[in-house]
């Protein structure tokens, strides 16, 4: 069975991906039928690129992708095409709904920007209400603190019960 799966290159502790087409029996980087693309996760935002064609004649042959690699295809939108693709959609319908897809995916990264900028501004407002305090109380902390006049009793001796 054919699997459509990443492949890692690159250096230690630095990965790229390389998306192939491999015999689902070869290891992870052992021998490939075709690469199809490469996927760099250590770039913000990270980068996906797929020769989209070729891509879609390995799912009509039946090449199954692995979970990582469907999710970054959801991500891309690839996946929502090629679902499209197998309904019989036409193009223009295909076109129509990756034009909706994409303006959700514009909103939703300027929803995840306030998210994070609203995130952030909360733990410095919180940041400066813990220094706050902390300086208020500095003075208070070095004068002396007046002693209590507390008579303290030693225990009383318990006398053993005679025998």
């Amino acid at each position: 069975m054919v699997k459509l799966r990443l492949r890692r290159v690159g250096k230690k502790k630095q990965p790229i991906y390389k998306i192939v087409a491999a015999d689902s029996r070869a290891s992870r980087n052992g021998k490939f039928l075709e690469a199809i693309g490469q996927y760099n996760p250590l770039v913000n935002p990270m980068i996906i690129t797929v020769k989209e064609p070729r891509l879609y004649s390995w799912l009509k042959n039946g090449a199954q992708p692995t979970d990582t690699l469907r999710s970054l295809l959801q991500r891309k939108g690839l996946w929502l095409k090629w679902g499209l693709m197998k309904k019989g959609a036409d193009e223009a319908t295909i076109t129509a709904e990756m034009e909706k897809w994409q303006a959700l995916q514009a909103d939703k990264l300027t929803r995840d920007a306030e998210r994070k900028a609203r995130r952030k501004s909360v733990r410095k407002a919180k940041a400066a209400a813990a220094k706050a305090p902390v300086a208020a109380e500095a003075p208070a902390v070095d004068a002396p603190a007046p002693e209590a006049s507390v008579a303290v009793e030693p225990p009383a001796a318990t006398e053993a019960p005679a025998a």
